[in-house]
């Protein structure tokens, strides 16, 4: 089966399982990008440039797609234009085409050139109900979702916005938001050992006999750090006294933050690459996430539960009710309730081996339910319905 998949760029958490699609017998599989971003456009949302320190263009075929943008981006719908892609599904010879999402022009592009080709196009998308939309983008929505011929889900509140969407329940495969477990945790155990725990801590200015919570990703709006450093310093003297906050990060809140911080225990890690992030994992007892409803998964709670930490969440955060256990994988608060977020820590930063517990657990639920060969499953059989034909 000859399958295309289009996407803007390569993702870190969407390449494993097109490695391991491309190595399906059966499968024969060309990847198209809309661009590669250069470090700026890589980090523009940090404040920092970067590339990944993984490989990414390595394990499957791919063409990188002429972009005819004024303007290409990653974050503006016509940010990534190839209309290049008409020739490239109508010549290709293809039985199916994935796509991720249609937040640019590209999705859209390759929908169309899929139907004007004759060929199932299904599509993998991050939405879900929790964010409010006018009644007429839900309409738009659901008149788009019905062009597709099989939606990939990524959890609980994405299937429950397809249905609410109309799209028929057989018509919608399970493929799981997820990172690659082993790589996390395998980094994360190696870390604790060599060069130890202590060490870990030295190196962020922590204190050991702390109980560390770690927040991780940009400092925007929507991911709300302000809110854990406002519940740190809500807590009583004595409680805040045996706890400590690593924010690892960058972006446009920064100096905000570093503002509010001063006189806290709160500790600035910076900018973190992939093959360094299970290094603050390592240093830490517990996530926290106090997102807004603009997080529609939060990969980086799968992150953290593959290196051992149990998660505290705001509940609009869109992996919570999948990932997040109350009291046995973390817990959850309500959005915007510093309160009750200062409360979470008080109560589970004075219990550091409770903590350890849910860690143990959060990475026996992500390791068996949340990895890639789970999701290659879920495009296979979507593959398998939308063709009629079995792999």
């Amino acid at each position: 089966m000859r399958v295309a998949m289009v996407t803007t760029h390569p993702i870190q958490y969407q390449v494993p399982w097109l490695r391991m699609l491309a190595k399906t017998p059966g499968i024969d599989l060309r990847v198209y990008f809309a661009m590669i971003p250069n470090a700026a456009e890589q980090g523009r949302e940090f404040g920092v440039a970067f590339d990944w320190d993984i490989p990414l263009l390595e394990g499957y075929e791919w063409t990188l797609l002429k972009n005819r943008a004024k303007h290409p981006s990653l974050t503006e719908f016509r940010g990534c234009d190839t209309p290049q892609l008409y020739r490239e599904i109508r010549e290709g010879g293809f039985e199916a085409v994935i796509v991720n999402g249609w937040v640019t022009k590209t999705c859209l592009q390759a929908l169309l050139a899929s139907r004007l080709a004759g060929i199932p196009c299904i599509v993998r998308g991050e939405v879900n109900g929790m964010r409010p939309r006018a009644s007429w983008k839900c309409w738009l929505h659901a008149r788009l979702l019905a062009r597709y011929a099989a939606c990939l889900s990524i959890g609980t509140n994405n299937r429950r916005y397809l249905l609410d969407a109309g799209v028929p329940a057989a018509r919608i495969f399970a493929t799981p938001y997820c990172v690659e477990n082993e790589r996390f945790s395998t980094a994360a155990d190696v870390a604790r050992i060599q060069p130890g725990r202590d060490a870990l801590q030295a190196r962020f200015g922590l204190d050991p006999e702390r109980t560390t919570f770690v927040f991780s990703g940009k400092f925007v709006d929507k991911k709300r750090p302000g809110d854990i450093v406002e519940a740190i310093r809500r807590l009583d003297p004595n409680e805040r006294a045996r706890m400590q906050l690593l924010l690892v990060g960058g972006g446009p809140m920064e100096q905000e933050l570093r503002t509010s911080a001063a006189g806290l225990p709160v500790h600035f890690a910076g900018f973190l690459n992939q093959s360094e992030i299970t290094a603050a994992y390592a240093a830490a007892d517990c996530l926290v996430l106090p997102s807004d409803h603009g997080e529609t998964w939060g990969l980086v709670v799968n992150e953290a539960m593959a290196c051992g930490l149990p998660a505290i969440v705001s509940d609009q955060v869109g992996c919570a009710v999948d990932l997040v256990q109350a009291g046995y994988t973390g817990d959850v608060f309500p959005y915007g309730d510093v309160a009750a977020l200062s409360a979470l820590l008080a109560r589970h930063g004075l219990v550091r081996n409770g903590l350890a517990k849910m860690g143990a657990a959060a990475r026996v639920q992500v390791e068996a339910g949340y990895n890639f060969e789970n999701v290659r499953q879920g495009v296979l059989a979507a593959l398998t319905t939308v063709t009629g034909k079995t792999v």
